[in-house]
């Protein structure tokens, strides 16, 4: 089993950064590829960003291509997600997830485990 614990969210302004953390536990090293989902209210959760544990690759959604970069710290089994210029419509609970697949992207079910999620709220 893998435990996966998400840090960092808050209330931000449009426009300004915030940076998240998704510390992994367990059996880490069944881990193969890290991802951000986020889930709005009253809508369904959607993919935001994946990296491949390995060897750093990284997928995004066109949603927030240039604005959130992914990132990974193996030797803390740490995930990152930096989030700039942040807008309303980033406003989600926003969910840490670890695939022990390299080919898991967009899709929910090619994650294994799921943190409890961190909420984000951008004010406009």
């Amino acid at each position: 089993q893998v435990q996966l614990v998400e840090s960092g969210g808050g209330l931000v302004q449009a426009g300004g950064s915030l940076r998240l953390s998704c510390a992994a536990s367990g059996r880490t090293s069944s881990v193969a590829a890290m991802g951000w989902f986020r889930q709005a209210p009253g809508q369904e959760r959607e993919f935001v960003a994946r990296i491949i544990r390995s060897s750093g690759t990284t997928y995004y959604a066109d949603s927030v291509k240039g604005r959130f970069a992914i990132s990974r710290d193996n030797a803390e089994n740490t995930v990152y997600l930096q989030m700039n210029s942040l807008k309303s419509e980033d406003t989600a609970f926003y969910y840490c997830a670890a695939s022990t697949t390299e080919y898991a992207r967009a899709e929910m079910i090619g994650y294994d485990y799921w943190g409890q999620g961190t909420p984000v709220t951008v004010s406009s």
